[in-house]
């Protein structure tokens, strides 16, 4: 595999992730998910629906989103129905919540690490393509959140999420927490999750990341710190693997930064670079890139 080619610049806004995403010189063809973070309620750091509108719009894209595996305002159809219509999701876009109603779909994963299956919803089974919008900021178990997240947890219905976070052991909700992996094993079960959905869409899938409200926890967090670090920028890639890894450079490179250290405290504290690393063994992407510089 060569190298990757991963654009950024320093611009954030509406504009400029249709402008990255052009970047990357492709159509994303036939029935476009566009998969975004809904924002937990409570949160203040969540990327609104009005920023993401004009990308959206751009690939005439359905946004999608999938339950959670704890207790909020988005672990059940109903509530997180109620809240994607609260949040805006459903003035602006097409939303489909792909597990509102099962039977899950089971994605295979040959070769996993610790995953055999990756718990879908079943109606990301309905797409041709798929637009990954991501938030990058922290997180309070995966240590930060990307591309490899929103592919892997944004993806898995509440089954797959608690089989990602128990590493395969259970798929119930109600007991994965009981029984969650260790650090490592949760973040190598993210790699598998992530490559099965990846792999699936086999090229037809393209990556957004805005390292913007950078906070060292999640949009899924109700009660998240404030951001630490100021704003990066716009990245795009093909390669899910690096655009995650320039965003964590970036982190590393951005010394003068005061926040810096906080933010780097919770990835670390985590593992959190045990997702790339897993996720690169895998073979669907590469560490290795070239940041070409987008003025």
């Amino acid at each position: 595999m060569g190298k990757a080619k991963v654009y950024f610049t320093k611009r954030i806004s509406p504009d400029t992730v249709v402008e990255m995403y052009e970047r990357l010189g492709v159509a994303l063809p036939g029935k476009v998910a566009v998969k975004v973070h809904s924002g937990e309620e409570g949160n203040q750091n969540y990327l609104h629906p009005e920023f993401m509108r004009p990308m959206v719009e751009h690939v005439h894209g359905t946004v999608v989103e999938c339950n959670t595996a704890y207790d909020g305002e988005r672990n059940t159809s109903e509530k997180h129905l109620r809240l994607l219509a609260g949040h805006g999701w459903s003035k602006y876009f097409n939303v489909d919540l792909m597990d509102e109603t099962g039977p899950d779909a089971v994605l295979p994963i040959p070769g996993g690490k610790r995953l055999k299956k990756d718990v879908v919803g079943k109606n990301l089974l309905n797409y041709d393509s798929l637009l990954v919008l991501s938030h990058f900021k922290g997180h309070p178990m995966g240590g930060y959140g990307g591309a490899l997240k929103q592919l892997s947890i944004g993806c898995a219905s509440s089954a797959g999420k608690a089989l990602i976070h128990s590493a395969g052991a259970v798929s119930d909700q109600e007991t994965c927490w009981n029984k969650h992996a260790s650090k490592d094993a949760f973040c190598e079960a993210m790699a598998d999750a992530a490559m099965a959905v990846h792999q699936h869409f086999n090229g037809n899938a393209a990556y957004v990341s805005m390292m913007c409200n950078l906070s060292v926890d999640c949009d899924c967090c109700s009660v998240a710190e404030d951001p630490c670090m100021a704003d990066i920028g716009t990245l795009s890639s093909l390669d899910p693997v690096a655009l995650d890894k320039a965003c964590m450079d970036l982190i590393y490179a951005a010394k003068d930064d005061p926040g810096q250290k906080h933010f780097i405290e919770r990835v670390e504290s985590r593992h959190g670079a045990h997702t790339i690393d897993a996720a690169a063994a895998l073979g669907f992407g590469t560490k290795d890139y070239d940041l070409i510089i987008v003025d």
